[in-house]
């Protein structure tokens, strides 16, 4: 069985082709697309090319599955794509004007060139839709949010799910029976208060810019700061929105990079604007972990994930760091652990601390198939 997994940003198409459900070696081919139906187009062209082709014809691709980034108040699960779930995506597009009318661009480009291949959707937001109304209203009239919806839908979803269960497989832990806290730290960051199995709270709110500061946006931010920002800057509400979300973060604060490899380089030179800004990125998170620890009532798991936190293990230590209280101790032997499942925590931790890495995008083909064999 062949699924493809699209992922389809604003300017960007990323895919992966899964032959019963296993990676196979990867390929990345630039070029210039003017949009997503010649863009489809084109990496079809490639799955059957004789260069990078991996399937004889399109007729074996069984399913596509794409990453939705908003499904509202609307999916609570992977779903099976139909007319009806189309007119909720867009509905939810107004949540995600960035990102929603890319993914239904796939959608409508796969209706086009396969028509008769079921397409599943698997929403950054599902795993997140346990969360209950304390932790996802906002404190603004009540009227608001039954007029527009606005509240904490959480992203990364499909992510903190994964590594969630795959870490309580190797700590011997159930995953319906543990007090669990997910840092998904990357470009985009964000961490995840887990309990028996259920998602209760989440750094990211009702957009992807709440939370941690990250690669480029802003985090948790004063809405009376913006405010003032745009009186005194004289800018729109686009302006704004490009400002928190393109030109703040780790980037806006350091004036570096947002790559936090750029940034530990030049803290190691002596630059005082990396110092400040690493003190920042690790102490959000640093208090995320403390605040959910309290939400859960305790913590039996902590995890890292993500490309920051798969493979910076500066980073992690940072975090880490005076966090011990939480009941753990840091082994020396596995702290430079790079991109592998590891503990990072001793055995005799009553805490688990763990780097799993994750695999969104096998999550996605998963959930396809599941669904499409169903059908």
């Amino acid at each position: 069985m062949k699924v493809i997994v699209l992922n389809c940003g604003s300017s960007s198409i990323k895919y992966q082709l899964f032959n019963q459900l296993e990676n196979g070696e990867k390929v990345t081919i630039g070029g210039e697309i003017l949009d997503h139906a010649q863009g489809i187009e084109y990496l079809l062209g490639i799955l059957i090319s004789k260069k990078y082709g991996c399937v004889a014809n399109l007729n074996e691709i069984i399913a596509v599955g794409h990453r939705v980034a908003h499904g509202a108040e609307y999916f609570n699960d992977s779903v099976l794509i139909t007319k009806e779930v189309i007119a909720g995506i867009e509905k939810a597009a107004e949540l995600a004007p960035l990102h929603n009318p890319a993914n239904l661009a796939g959608i409508y480009s796969i209706n086009k060139l396969l028509p008769h291949v079921p397409q599943v959707a698997v929403f950054d937001t599902a795993f997140h839709q346990t969360i209950p109304p304390r932790a996802y209203l906002y404190g603004i009239p009540y009227s608001l949010y039954e007029k527009y919806k606005i509240r904490r839908y959480a992203f990364h979803g499909t992510s903190h799910k994964f590594v969630a269960k795959l870490a309580c497989e190797a700590a011997g832990l159930d995953f319906n029976n543990a007090k669990i806290i997910t840092c998904h730290l990357g470009n985009g960051a964000s961490v995840a208060a887990i309990k028996n199995g259920h998602s209760i709270d989440s750094s990211m709110g009702m957009t992807p810019v709440e939370g941690l500061v990250m690669g480029t946006r802003a985090g948790d931010l004063d809405a009376g700061a913006l405010l003032f920002i745009m009186q005194k800057e004289e800018i729109n509400i686009s302006v704004a929105n490009t400002l928190i979300n393109k030109h703040s973060g780790v980037l806006g604060l350091s004036g570096i990079s947002s790559d936090m490899r750029d940034l530990e380089n030049a803290s190691y030179e002596g630059n005082e604007r990396a110092i400040k800004t690493l003190d920042v990125y690790q102490y959000k998170i640093k208090k995320y972990i403390g605040s959910y620890m309290a939400a859960l009532g305790g913590v039996d798991l902590l995890i890292f994930t993500g490309g920051v936190g798969e493979n910076d293990s500066n980073l992690r230590k940072l975090v880490l760091n005076g966090l011990e209280f939480m009941g753990f101790e840091q082994n020396p032997e596995t702290a430079n652990t790079r991109g592998k499942i590891a503990f990072l925590s001793t055995p005799e931790s009553k805490v688990k601390v763990m780097i799993v890495p994750t695999n969104e995008e096998l999550v996605i083909a998963t959930d396809t198939y599941n669904i499409v064999s169903k059908g």
